[in-house]
């Protein structure tokens, strides 16, 4: 499971070093995508499937669906660790996510986000993450 908050710096060849507790989870390669609120997503191989194989059960005919999908799989990339820990984000998911140096990466269970840590500092401190808020907002969703 992916937990935790950590700080990194990405390198002017737009290398960023992954949390050493996440590597074991997302294992020597893996899956680095646009995700949503402006930020990456990183899957393991194995979650990735996982989330494919849904998206591959929308319907086709369906508008939203298909871009939904292209939205998740014309930005993914397979990206694999070097020796010193590091992966190299392409330059289009940079661009994305609005990263410049410093990055905020953040376990969420079966993924990981990678934030522009300004970005992050932001969405963290603004309603998105008011626990009192989101806790009468699950009931909608049956927690």
């Amino acid at each position: 499971m992916l937990l935790g908050e950590y700080r990194h710096n990405v390198d002017v060849k737009g290398r960023v070093s992954v949390p050493s507790k996440f590597r074991g989870d997302l294992g020597q390669s893996f899956i680095v995508t646009k995700g949503l609120d402006n930020c990456l997503f990183m899957y393991s191989k194995s979650e990735w499937e996982t989330f494919e194989n849904k998206l591959k059960a929308l319907p086709l005919t369906n508008n939203d669906a298909r871009s939904f999908m292209r939205f998740f799989f014309a930005g993914a990339t397979e990206c694999e660790v070097d020796k010193q820990g590091r992966i190299n984000i392409p330059q289009l998911l940079r661009e994305y996510a609005g990263i410049k140096k410093d990055v905020v990466i953040v376990g969420v269970s079966t993924r990981a986000e990678i934030w522009d840590s300004s970005k992050w500092e932001e969405y963290t401190s603004s309603d998105s993450l008011n626990g009192n808020k989101i806790a009468s907002q699950m009931s909608n969703l049956g927690i």
